[in-house]
């Protein structure tokens, strides 16, 4: 049964937004509606964006491109997605493969940066929106578009993705948001594409969580999702086998890497984007890389994501143990931080930040040496490191034995390293029992 709001929507047409004035233009790049004569539309073909291609039409009166983009989302058909803008009145529609530019330009530098947010988000809604918002600000010139549109929320970090990204590469692009001026909720998205015949991917009742995915990873949102005393449903789960009910047998998967990036996947050598889609086979059957995370937002809300990130969790624990093997420990120590301002920038919307390129290249030093092999025990929802080898490996097995005989490694130099290291610790304990312990 529809709800109160939802029967007046379906009843009714959208009521039609009063043109924005230049004083009341909240950014530079928002666009007024006198400004739109022809619209590039993001168009994924979900609830959204089908919605999205019918308002602007008719809310601006104005042409609309539609551009899919596939980064190595699973089961898309792009041919019926393609046909459906046109159905719903686009005048072209475009769809551009883009998994290996996603892959090797910005899987990649998260890869050699270790790149995750919040000990649990290994970014793939972030490192893709950057390339959405840069494909679709070429695909606007191509097609004389003086407007994009994208269907992100007021409330979410992929507006400041791609709102920045476009006014950063474009200037003379505008942007509108709709699903950020209609405030309409789920509910009346769907008795607005009811109301106006637009067919609903999936259908009404089979989607009841708001998806993003991409070869590196798949987020939900929506439902139960945002009450945090509720254990996840096993319907949220169509990437990732539950781990309870994930083989018996364990699997050890080999990842071979050169200067950091992987390259084998069991000793065969791969090209980026088969290992990736190779990798999330593995993962999705042993119940590898589920997520039930807490994120602080950059717009200041906290909020609850269920992630499925096999692949992302299998190669960054292989690459992390990698890494720790071939460098010192300083080496280590001081590109954790690094690692981490890298991973806020690109969740934060930075990635045309000059900071984030000046970090990539340290990235690209430091992994020169990451070159070997690790394996990973993939077993009922675990990933762990279980072999190492490394002809860089700053490692000699003689010497982590508890053998005592000699070597590099000088056991009667020990008492004096210790003396020495601990002296200011030492002196400064007893400074403070003679004084009593009492500051000042």
């Amino acid at each position: 049964m529809l709800s109160p709001t939802t029967r007046l929507i379906a009843n009714a047409t959208l009521p039609t937004l009063p043109p924005m004035t230049e004083s009341e233009r909240t950014a530079s790049y928002v666009a007024t509606a006198d400004e739109v004569g022809r619209v590039l539309l993001l168009f994924s073909g979900g609830l959204d964006t089908s919605v999205m291609c019918k308002w602007i039409q008719d809310e601006y009166e104005a042409e609309v491109v539609a551009l899919t983009i596939n980064l190595g989302q699973p089961g898309e058909d792009y041919d019926v997605v393609k046909q459906k803008a046109l159905d719903l009145g686009a005048i072209a529609a475009e769809v551009i493969d883009a998994r290996e530019e996603f892959a090797r330009d910005f899987v990649t530098p998260s890869i050699l940066a270790n790149g995750t947010y919040g000990l649990g988000y290994p970014l793939f809604t972030a490192l893709g929106r950057p390339l959405i918002a840069k494909l679709a600000v070429e695909a606007a010139r191509r097609h004389g578009c003086d407007t994009i549109a994208h269907g992100c929320t007021g409330k979410g970090n992929d507006q400041v993705r791609i709102d920045g990204t476009v006014a950063t590469l474009a200037p003379e692009l505008k942007i509108i948001a709709p699903v950020r001026q209609w405030q309409m909720g789920r509910e009346e998205e769907i008795a607005y594409a009811r109301e106006h015949g637009i067919p609903i991917k999936g259908g009404a009742e089979q989607t009841p969580y708001s998806i993003d995915d991409n070869l590196w990873g798949r987020s939900s949102e929506g439902r139960w999702i945002e009450d945090l005393d509720h254990a996840p449903d096993d319907d949220v789960f169509q990437l990732v086998t539950p781990p309870e009910r994930a083989p018996d047998e364990a699997q050890v998967v080999e990842i071979g890497f050169e200067a950091g990036v992987p390259a084998s996947l069991d000793g065969e050598k791969l090209e980026l984007v088969e290992l990736l889609d190779r990798a999330t086979e593995i993962g999705c059957r042993h119940g590898i890389g589920i997520v039930d995370h807490i994120e602080d937002r950059i717009v200041g809300l906290k909020v609850r994501d269920i992630y499925e990130v096999p692949a992302a969790t299998i190669i960054l624990n292989a690459h992390a143990e990698l890494e720790r093997l071939v460098s010192t420990i300083h080496q280590n120590q001081f590109k954790a931080s690094l690692d981490r301002q890298w991973a806020y920038l690109v969740y934060a919307g930075l990635w045309w930040e000059p900071l984030r390129e000046n970090i990539d290249a340290y990235m690209l030093s430091a992994n020169e040496r990451v070159t070997g092999t690790i394996g990973i025990k993939c077993f009922k929802g675990t990933a762990r490191v279980v072999t190492r080898s490394s002809p860089n490996a700053v490692y000699d097995a003689a010497l982590a034995t508890f053998d005592t005989s000699g070597g590099l490694f000088s056991q009667n130099a020990s008492p004096g390293f210790i003396e020495l290291w601990t002296l200011q610790s030492r002196m400064a304990h007893r400074l403070r029992q003679s004084q009593g312990d009492k500051p000042g």
